[in-house]
């Protein structure tokens, strides 16, 4: 994408480039890129791009205006109320056609290309509707207060029929309760069915909270970037807009709990970390970064912040997410399908919006002020466990790579089981490699039973520590659940270098094992090591011809080999690596249900059974 943008400041921004003005830029070229596509009242604007959602084309529009017009809503609240770009003229206009006679997609004709869908049970009109109060709340001013009161009140009753609705049982129960706050807010919620969705949306959230900021997205162990850019973005900005002093300690406490690890997973290129569901949401993952310094609620030294949302954003724009009209398209850096989930629809990147929350903060700011402090991957190489969520965040400051070692997060329901889902799934996840979408996952170790490989299934932590992190499942071969089998794992980290440990339990003797490594792009600067160690007797090259988000051709090594007993231990050292640092000499040792494994000056001694691990490290 060619923005228009000034001058870089490597004064300021001696890291990036960018400053505030380079933000202002970039909102204005994203903004005027889909301003084209605006129906009659700019009602609906449909973007030529991607495939339709599932909601259909009336959605899709919706989607379209909401999701842009939140993008316009912090541009000008961040200005003042300043529009040269006479930006608000046409959202206003967009509320008055869109709400004059809401219908739905059955009831479509081409007399009528201007209304909006009216709100039903589980629909997505509730989730645009959430971007469309929260835009008005923070342009009131400029926009709500200058319409005329007939046209208040028609588009207060299309947002009210968001709060009696049904919807889903997870992150959902906050657009209700940012309807509820802007209709509270501006006097249109004279049966208080506003103020009850408040207080019931926060009040639910709760039961997912589970310490240290970190929430689960409604099943047992959803952990992914809806943590920051949903359950740390509404209720903070709701609490901050509204001056409860209250609720912003509360919220604020837990938002600065989870910056203190949330800002590792940025590598030092800007990528955040390639985990999760939505990610064509890409740089929305600024959101709780800039949340924190306008609260007040950060332990980032100022700089810091800015630092890692201006490599966000500049990561994708520099890596193409744009295409040539300027567009954010449905992937990650280009257009890739198959991380796309059947929700999203052509406008469903523009969630992306919320990445400009800190526009909010004033010019004169010490955020924007300031100059740029490193980001944590580039300090010094580090090993940070997040006992809440089961994961080991290991990065190195020579390529900038951050790696999550994933032993906690598998986003299965509570009540059935479900098929592997690969951004969830899998042992590990960086900033600069995506997952293996087939029947042949990358960073994964499981059994062979009549040729197909097992599935990891819900993974139970056995907890993290310094350098370590461990958790055990129980495998399934397609719908089989091998109930007597139980694989427990753990992984070491040092510098650049992995050690990876599984006990397999209950397994027949001469069961075909396999673990892979990281999947790596063939023209890319990242190379991907798998060595064995203990228990594997082959190892083999394979060659993804659909490649990864990261591009369309991938190479990952693969190692085999076989129980042997009840009991079994295979172990591996993988690495990856952008630097010319050769691999570390790994020491293992085994002893019965002993392992020490030594990685240059670190050592672990470790307890392995199938239901419980105890590591000393020793340095």
């Amino acid at each position: 994408m060619e923005l228009s943008l000034p001058p870089e400041d490597r004064r300021l921004s001696p890291r990036t480039g960018w400053t505030r003005a380079h933000w202002e830029a970039a909102a204005d070229s994203l903004l005027t890129a889909t301003a084209r596509y605006a129906g009659p009242g700019h009602a609906l604007i449909s973007l030529p791009v991607g495939r339709p959602g599932q909601a259909g084309p009336r959605a899709d529009g919706l989607e379209g205006f909401a999701r842009t017009f939140l993008l316009a809503a912090f541009r000008v609240a961040g200005a003042g109320g300043d529009d040269p770009g006479g930006l608000l003229a046409g959202y206003a206009s967009g509320l008055v056609a869109g709400t004059a006679r809401p219908t739905t997609d059955r009831e479509l004709s081409s007399a009528d290309p201007v209304s909006w869908p009216i709100m039903t049970d589980h629909g997505q009109a509730l989730v645009e509707a959430a971007s469309i109060a929260v835009g008005l709340r923070l342009t009131r001013p400029w926009l709500w207060d200058r319409l005329d009161p007939a046209a208040q009140q028609r588009i207060a009753d299309w947002l009210e029929g968001g709060l009696h609705v049904d919807h889903v049982d997870n992150n959902w129960w906050l657009f209700p309760a940012m309807v509820g706050a802007f209709l509270s807010e501006v006097g249109a919620d004279p049966r208080l069915a506003g103020k009850r969705a408040v207080s019931r949306g926060l009040a639910r959230i709760e039961q997912w909270y589970r310490g240290d900021g970190w929430y689960t997205d409604g099943r047992p162990r959803a952990f992914d970037h809806y943590v920051g850019w949903a359950f740390h973005l509404y209720p903070a900005l709701h609490a901050h807009l509204s001056g409860d002093q209250g609720l912003l300690d509360l919220y604020g406490e837990r938002l600065s709990a989870f910056l203190t690890g949330y800002a590792r997973m940025f590598g030092s290129d800007g990528a955040p970390l390639h985990q999760g569901r939505s990610l064509c949401y890409r740089f929305a993952a600024t959101a709780p970064l800039w949340m924190g310094a306008l609260t007040g609620h950060t332990p980032l030294p100022v700089g810091q912040t800015r630092r890692l949302a201006s490599g966000a954003l500049r990561h994708f724009l520099d890596h193409g997410a744009a295409d040539p009209d300027g567009l954010l398209s449905l992937g990650w850096h280009h257009p890739w399908p198959p991380m796309i989930q059947s929700y999203s629809g052509p406008a469903s990147p523009y969630w992306a919006s919320k990445g400009f929350v800190g526009l909010l903060l004033p010019a004169d700011h010490p955020e924007w002020t300031a100059t740029e402090r490193p980001a944590p991957v580039e300090e010094q190489d580090a090993v940070h466990p997040l006992g809440r969520p089961g994961w080991l965040i290991q990065s190195t400051a020579a390529d900038g790579i951050v790696r999550m070692h994933n032993h906690g997060s598998d986003n299965q329901p509570g009540n059935q089981l479900i098929a592997d889902d690969p951004m969830y799934a899998r042992l590990a996840y960086s900033t600069g490699t995506g997952p293996v979408f087939d029947q042949d996952p990358d960073n994964h170790f499981g059994l062979v039973v009549s040729g197909v490989l097992t599935e990891r299934g819900p993974i139970h932590p056995l907890g993290t520590g310094p350098g370590w992190a461990a958790s055990a499942h129980r495998p399934r071969a397609g719908a089989t659940d091998l109930s007597e089998v139980t694989i427990t794992s753990v992984v070491f980290a040092h510098g650049a270098d992995e050690v990876h440990v599984h006990l397999v339990s209950g397994a027949p003797s001469d069961t075909t094992v396999r673990h892979s490594g990281w999947a790596v792009t063939e023209r890319g600067p990242l190379s991907s090591v798998l060595l064995s160690l203990a228990g594997f007797d082959s190892a083999t090259t394979r060659t993804i011809v659909g490649g990864t988000a990261f591009g369309s051709h991938a190479r990952m090594p693969v190692l085999s080999g076989r129980t042997r007993s009840e009991h079994t231990v295979f172990a591996c050292q993988a690495r990856l690596s952008g630097s010319a640092e050769p691999t570390r000499d790994v020491q293992l040792t085994l002893d019965a249900d002993k392992v020490v494994v030594s990685i240059a000056d670190a050592r672990f001694e470790a307890t392995l059974t199938t239901a419980a691990i105890h590591v000393t490290r020793h340095t």
